[in-house]
């Protein structure tokens, strides 16, 4: 039997957002007729989720909770997580379950059909209906740099609903970026050509009351610094 692990990265989450993981997995594993291995990395909260995650237990047999006292990044985040998992696929969001069920169904779909290694969200064109405009115009500007700088089919690569078997596992628990371009590394290593690693784009929707939390500009700048590190990076893996 197919066994699958979401992987769903936490740093001070909107409130309520146990329901919206609880009724996300609930309708997920209602779909596919099985229950995922859930695993939840708190990635150095100042907010007390103790309760939340409590809440999850008694809801969620096969729940993993992963925390750590200080932040390090959705990408270190994710690296915690995926490295645990032990099951055939698996997939990572966001903690509210931004997108459909179909959506997720359609990534998980590309990888059990063996289709591809990895599935990675494309961003449809209603996604950008919802962003403020502030973060509109940091995607696109980020979408046209990877466009100008790296040779890949995907300039989408910040999209956070991705999948991938044993081999997109392996590679990803490699990348080294612990904060927003983690996604850039991981999509940019694996079309390396000596990867073999089938990469497939799947077109993905945002579920309506969607919820974007401000983006740390600190952080962003940082990332300046990490964009060249990928782009300037020799083949190590």
């Amino acid at each position: 039997m197919t066994s699958i692990s979401i992987v769903l990265p936490c740093y001070n989450p909107p409130e309520h957002w146990e329901q919206y993981v609880y009724e996300g997995y609930r309708v997920i594993s209602d779909q596919i007729g099985c229950s995922p291995e859930l695993i939840i990395v708190n990635d150095g909260s100042s907010q007390d989720i103790q309760e939340a995650i409590d809440f999850l237990h008694t809801k969620i047999d096969v729940l993993t909770y992963i925390s750590y006292p200080v932040n390090k990044g959705k990408g270190a985040a994710l690296r915690e997580g995926v490295q645990v998992a032990t099951t055939d696929y698996i997939i990572y969001t966001d903690i509210d379950f931004p997108y459909t069920t179909e959506s997720f169904l359609s990534i998980l779909e590309e990888l059990t059909s063996h289709k591809a290694d990895i599935a990675i969200g494309i961003k449809d064109d209603s996604y950008y209906q919802y962003l403020p405009k502030y973060r509109k115009f940091i995607s696109k500007s980020l979408r046209k740099g990877i466009s100008l700088c790296f040779r890949m089919p995907i300039t989408d690569t910040q999209c956070g609903l991705k999948g991938f078997n044993k081999k997109g596992q392996a590679l990803f628990i490699q990348t080294t970026i612990n904060r927003y371009l983690f996604d850039l590394e991981f999509i940019y290593q694996a079309f390396r050509k000596k990867r073999n690693l089938i990469v497939s784009p799947i077109k993905i929707s945002l579920r309506p009351n969607v919820f974007f939390r401000k983006m740390n500009l600190k952080v962003l700048a940082g990332e300046s610094t990490n964009f060249l590190k990928i782009l300037l990076k020799k083949t190590k893996y």
